[in-house]
């Protein structure tokens, strides 16, 4: 069966989003830049934010632990936005194409109820997309299946109406494996193509 709707990752997949971009220009030195990353605000310790952990409560138990990192630490939130790097042309212009084409098109996004207002507002593509289901405001995230089947009930969807959109292989191989067709973003230029095959577009 072809998919009837399509459901769209957001960070790296509709907007450009690495914490490297920002440490990069903090730290001098790209070995400690990597030791931050790995070792203070690593991406196990942001999920918490995912989870919907508020910056402030996250950062608590780092400052105490690194206070020698209180800035960086703090840059996490303070300077969120520098780990943008902008939209991606080729997926604006896809869910263009998609709302033209009357497709159903939807967000889910494992991301903190705090950056999620300012994030929706950095292309006129969001605005394209029915509806979102934003990881901390329930409590799941990807790739829980628990996440995959809250979407379904949000949208009003089965499992075999979705193509789904993703750059996290795990994110992928367990939608797959819930029933979505997917596709696993890694090259822009592939996202039309992708629909196309579908019968999207």
């Amino acid at each position: 069966m072809a998919p009837k709707a399509v459901l769209w990752d957001i960070g790296n997949v509709i907007v450009r989003w690495n914490p490297r971009t920002l440490y990069q220009e903090i730290f001098k030195e790209p070995a400690e830049c990597d030791r931050f990353l790995s070792h203070v605000c690593n991406m196990v310790w942001h999920v918490a934010h995912d989870l919907g952990v508020t910056f402030a409560d996250n950062r608590a138990p780092l400052l105490e632990r690194f206070p020698e990192y209180a800035d960086e630490i703090h840059a996490w939130e303070t300077r969120w936005w520098d780990m943008f790097s902008g939209p991606i042309p080729e997926t604006e212009a896809a869910i263009e194409a998609l709302h033209e084409a009357g497709v159903p098109q939807f967000g889910v996004t494992n991301m903190s109820h705090e950056t999620f207002p300012g994030t929706i507002a950095m292309s006129p593509a969001f605005a394209r997309l029915s509806d979102y289901l934003v990881s901390a405001d329930v409590g799941l995230i990807k790739p829980d299946p628990a996440f995959y089947a809250l979407a379904c009930e949000r949208f009003g969807l089965k499992p075999a109406d979705v193509l789904f959109f993703d750059d996290s292989a795990a994110n992928i191989a367990a939608a797959r494996d819930f029933g979505f067709d997917v596709h696993h973003f890694t090259d822009p230029a592939d996202v039309r193509p992708a629909l196309e095959t579908r019968g999207l577009l």
